[in-house]
């Protein structure tokens, strides 16, 4: 027994790696094809324009476009000239169909226009900007019976809305009669 104690030291040890090989093949692509890719797209935001760019009368543009982003309101407007469109909420819900249909008459009126400045309320829920982010940068065309996709304004900015006056002024009002 001695003797056959000796020859076992002396001897290497074999790694067979044959189950574990075997393993792996079937392993990596599994969990290749289970494997979840996220996606991570990265929207280049900008500040809005500030007062000097708006005095500069040499670059002066046909159209600054807004959106104002109310608790129960979305309002188009042209920083220049008023008021374009207001869309009202329903059951707490934006009209972003709406919305799109007055961006794309927009465009169609201003097609060198790219930039619009999306102005929020303090609390606005960031879903609420998401959505409209989207609704702004793109439209659905149809051409041919196919829906395609294209640009609306793609240069986006964002800041703090004014305080919402007719709020106010409707509270106020009500509070009086």
């Amino acid at each position: 027994m001695r003797g056959h104690s000796r020859r076992s030291r002396g001897e290497d040890a074999e790694i067979n790696i044959t189950a574990f090989m075997n393993l792996m093949v079937v392993l990596v692509p599994f969990l290749l094809i289970t494997a979840v890719f996220s996606q991570v797209t990265v929207l280049e935001l900008n500040l809005p324009a500030g007062s000097q760019a708006q005095q500069d009368n040499s670059k002066k543009k046909p159209l600054i476009l807004e959106i104002l982003i109310y608790a129960d309101r979305l309002e188009i407007v042209d920083r220049q000239s008023g008021p374009l469109k207001i869309v009202r909420s329903a059951n707490g819900t934006y009209d972003y169909a709406s919305m799109k249909t007055t961006l794309k008459a927009i465009k169609s009126r201003f097609p060198a226009i790219t930039e619009v400045t999306l102005l929020l309320e303090e609390n606005t829920p960031y879903n609420v900007l998401v959505q409209t982010m989207d609704s702004v940068r793109y439209g659905n065309q149809l051409i041919n019976g196919q829906s395609i996709k294209t640009e609306l304004f793609p240069d986006i900015s964002i800041g703090d809305a004014p305080p919402d006056t007719a709020a106010t002024s409707a509270s106020s009002n009500g509070g009086k009669a």
